[in-house]
């Protein structure tokens, strides 16, 4: 993974005098805009419809999958939070304390959405290759788990999580399942086809209901643009 992350930053570097320009340029001439509202710049929405369908096919999603351009990493866990949360409040209103899965490696966003949205955290610890003990996982979930959370990679050191034995549990147990791909979500499949093997992480896996993923890392985008493929829902910008 190492010789497959160093090809993938050579061909890809952000060294090129062309697109830092072309940032530029656009940043000038937008930077007093308000590029929240779609009535006043039609092309947003068009931006964003692309934006969408374009990283939801990078991750094999297929014409059902749609998602919401947010301002940053953090606004897309906490609507993705925001939405599973909702969604339990509406199907299973006798849930009154909601819980949510994860391995102790997961993003401290998490955190901060468990905090804003009154969903309590359930950590997993880790085996010796940092990866959740998935018995441990299993005896986490509850009557009141109502999301089960993955990362590909875990910011911590690096690891894909085991996307596709977390997504059996959220099969078995009919629970959705996020993946926080918001590092890996623009790499890693750039990464597999230079034919380095990577484990699936995405919409290839049946029980993945979402995915964040960054723009500014890894999709030539700056860091005020992040892409999130979750069910759409007001972002925290507008």
């Amino acid at each position: 993974m190492e010789d497959a992350y160093l090809e993938y930053t050579d061909e890809t570097s952000d060294d090129m005098p062309g697109h830092d320009s072309l940032c530029r340029e656009y940043l000038r001439a937008f930077m007093h805009e308000n590029a929240l509202n779609p009535i006043v710049f039609p092309a947003l929405r068009r931006f964003e419809t692309e934006t969408v369908a374009m990283a939801a096919d990078m991750l094999h999603g297929d014409g059902n999958v749609v998602g919401s351009l947010t301002s940053g990493g953090t606004e897309s866990i906490l609507m993705a939070i925001k939405t599973y949360r909702d969604r339990a409040r509406d199907l299973f209103p006798h849930i009154k304390s909601p819980e949510m899965v994860a391995p102790i490696t997961i993003h401290p966003a998490f955190e901060k959405a468990a905090h804003y949205f009154d969903v309590k955290m359930i950590h997993v610890p880790l085996d010796s290759d940092f990866k959740p003990n998935m018995e441990k996982y299993r005896q986490a979930i509850t009557p009141q788990t109502i999301l089960l959370l993955g990362s590909a990679p875990q910011y911590c050191h690096g690891v894909v999580d085991p996307i596709e034995a977390i997504g059996k549990l959220a099969e078995e147990r009919g629970i959705p399942f996020h993946v926080d791909a918001c590092f890996g979500g623009f790499m890693l499949p750039w990464v597999e086809k230079l034919g380095y093997p990577v484990p699936k992480f995405d919409f290839r896996v049946p029980a993945v209901s979402s995915i964040s993923a960054d723009v500014h890392k890894y999709g030539y985008g700056l860091k005020v643009s992040w892409d999130d493929v979750v069910v759409p829902v007001p972002t925290l910008g507008g």
